[in-house]
């Protein structure tokens, strides 16, 4: 089903200008597909950042589609069971829930919804200090995007009911969360997690990637969300290949959309999962900005991206992420590790492009929040989810000035 391709604000560079008006004169697909490597100067550039990142041989095949198709995303009745994705270095897997017969319980954009939805504010320099955690409920005029390292994710955490119990109750306040650092010898930890967040009704699944890691040490990206409200593009989950070894851990990316009536005025976006090595941490983000560029340019259809994870770099270490035209991110100011000494966690993205992002963020404090001493927070996570909405609605990008964020409401406990 095709999505409207919103234009690249045109004052952004000269560099998105000519790489816009070359993909509408030459058409193509994926990221060697919107500029010919044969153009001068431009298209070589572009064809040798793909190839670095890895997105033109078989893992480009879960990017390179032109026309989405519709049959791709996982309905919500889709049953549990195993789906194989276009990308080979990535799984598809669903936990049996028992209320996958139910109807789903929210649909963000009702067909009396005029195309013109009312629009989120763009992003702005940080406002207020955000709230410490989400709403209670999730809203219908929002959707919530986290992330969230859970430090060693394995056998020995998932032992702990207690600690379990957190973190199900963390993953359902959120629609969708790009989890780091699963560290464990099973593939059935987190289809076990799975079950226990399901355990109250819920109907969330998730899609895993491979384990990654230059040492004995491999941890794996996962992505969860709330089948009621967020459906995944199955031909579009994949890792990047690096052939030049810049990053430890390569992003793991797939494609999402959020479940509104009609189905093609939903928000659909790339989630791009990432854990930088800390001993690596300027040569990894400066990769990672490389990553970025590729995937805004992966698809003709899709522009959104929100690049997210645990940095190990507050925003002023974010190096040639910071000269990327018109980039913005959600969280600043605000510690994100459970000491609460740092800002390592965050969603990166274009919110010129990104219009549906609303203004508003947070960082999930563990020990307040769930009235945990430092010590059985630590049990949980040495980092704190963190947090943005989104309008589900599709938004045609801004063509304005920046402005300040919405009004940021006062928090409200988790339950």
């Amino acid at each position: 089903m095709a999505h409207k391709k919103k234009e690249t604000n045109a004052s952004s560079s000269f560099f998105w200008t000519a790489l816009t008006t070359i993909a509408t004169l030459i058409g193509g697909a994926g990221a060697t597909g919107w500029v010919m490597p044969d153009l001068p100067w431009l298209g070589p550039r572009i064809s040798a950042l793909a190839s670095t990142l890895g997105l033109d041989g078989p893992q480009a095949q879960a990017v390179e589609t032109t026309k989405p198709d519709a049959n791709s995303w996982i309905p919500s009745t889709a049953a549990p069971g195993i789906h194989a994705p276009s990308a080979p270095t990535a799984s598809i897997a669903y936990a049996p829930s028992a209320a996958a017969a139910q109807p789903s319980r929210l649909q963000p954009a009702p067909a009396s919804t005029p195309a013109s939805a009312p629009a989120a504010g763009p992003f702005a320099a940080p406002g207020p200090v955000p709230p410490t955690t989400p709403p209670q409920a999730k809203p219908s005029d929002a959707v919530l995007v986290a992330s969230f390292n859970i430090q060693v994710f394995g056998e020995s955490k998932m032992a702990k009911p207690q600690v379990v119990d957190v973190l199900a109750r963390v993953v359902r306040t959120f629609d969708i969360v790009a989890i780091q650092e699963v560290r464990a010898k099973s593939d059935a930890i987190i289809p076990d997690f799975i079950r226990a967040i399901n355990a109250d009704g819920s109907r969330y699944q998730h899609v895993i990637g491979p384990r990654l890691g230059r040492t004995a040490s491999k941890e794996q990206y996962t992505f969860i969300y709330d089948t009621n409200r967020i459906e995944l593009d199955t031909a579009s989950v994949g890792t990047m290949r690096d052939p030049a070894d810049r990053l430890h851990r390569p992003p793991m990316y797939a494609r999402f959309r959020v479940r509104t009536a009609p189905p093609e005025r939903g928000f659909s976006f790339w989630m791009v999962d990432t854990h930088t090595d800390p001993d690596e941490v300027s040569q990894e983000v400066d990769a990672l900005a490389d990553v970025f560029v590729v995937m805004r340019s992966a698809r003709p259809d899709e522009d959104d991206v929100i690049l997210l994870g645990d940095f190990n770099a507050s925003p002023m270490q974010f190096g040639r992420i910071k000269k990327i035209p018109s980039i913005g991110w959600a969280i600043s100011g605000v510690p994100t590790n459970t000491r609460r000494t740092k800002t390592y966690d965050n969603l990166i993205f274009d919110p010129i492009a990104t219009r549906e992002y609303t203004g508003r963020w947070g960082v999930v404090d563990l020990q307040n929040t769930f009235g945990l001493s430092i010590d059985k927070a630590l049990e949980v996570s040495d980092h704190n989810p963190v947090w943005a909405a989104f309008s589900p609605w599709e938004l045609p990008a801004s063509q304005g000035a920046l402005m300040q964020p919405a009004a940021i409401p006062m928090p409200v406990p988790l339950r």
